[in-house]
């Protein structure tokens, strides 16, 4: 009987970090210095270490790559066709974030090239099939919204429903009816009536804060 040999796997890790400015989705993006795809842009990310945990790894890719540090992030999927890489047979684990757009300062370093926010309606030619991931990141980002207004700390504690259903159109990238929103937010389980309220024009808009669920 032949000996059993194990398959040859390369694990990698990618970060989509997400941002909002003027209403729009951007993600950021590294220009790939070395092959393969040399020139093409990409989510931060690389090479799992024999002995690193894989958010250890996706910290430590995303700050030598771009400088950012110090971000809640989750895992949202894995992706592993054949042929997405064509060094090999490589795995990726993949990361998401959102945050605040004056919140980091990226910068290039390590192997990358070049580093910049893009709308995700914009996007430039992307290696591997980063297009893929991002836009699984784009509907996980959405599916975390749907379930806690509290994700990632994008919001403050207390907010008007005005500024959860803009922060909803910007991930979604489509217009929401404010009525059928409300409705929803509040059905849902989403949020909840705060007791403060604050100016807006010439009314007072009711506040509301994250309702306090378990995003599974």
């Amino acid at each position: 009987m032949a000996a059993f040999r194990l398959p040859k796997v390369t694990m990698t890790t990618d970060v989509a970090i997400f941002t909002i400015r003027e209403g729009a989705l951007e993600i950021l993006l590294i220009q790939r210095g070395n092959p393969p795809f040399q020139g093409d842009w990409a989510l931060p990310g690389g090479l799992l270490e024999e002995d690193e945990d894989l958010e250890v790894c996706a910290r430590r890719e995303l700050e030598e790559e771009t400088g950012v540090t110090d971000v809640e992030i989750e895992p949202f999927g894995a992706f592993g066709r054949p042929g997405r890489d064509p060094r090999g047979r490589f795995v990726t684990v993949g990361y998401y974030t959102l945050v605040h757009p004056d919140r980091l300062s990226p910068k290039a370093a390590s192997d990358a090239a070049n580093v910049r926010w893009f709308p995700l309606d914009a996007l430039p030619n992307l290696a591997f099939d980063h297009s893929e991931v991002i836009a699984a990141a784009r509907k996980r980002l959405r599916c975390r919204f749907e379930l806690s207004a509290s994700a990632f700390g994008y919001l403050p504690r207390r907010f008007a429903m005005d500024d959860l259903r803009r922060l909803n159109e910007s991930i979604r990238g489509e217009r929401l009816d404010p009525s059928a929103f409300r409705r929803w937010a509040l059905a849902a389980g989403v949020v909840e009536e705060a007791v403060e309220s604050r100016s807006a024009g010439r009314r007072r808009a009711r506040l509301y804060r994250a309702a306090k669920r378990a995003c599974s």
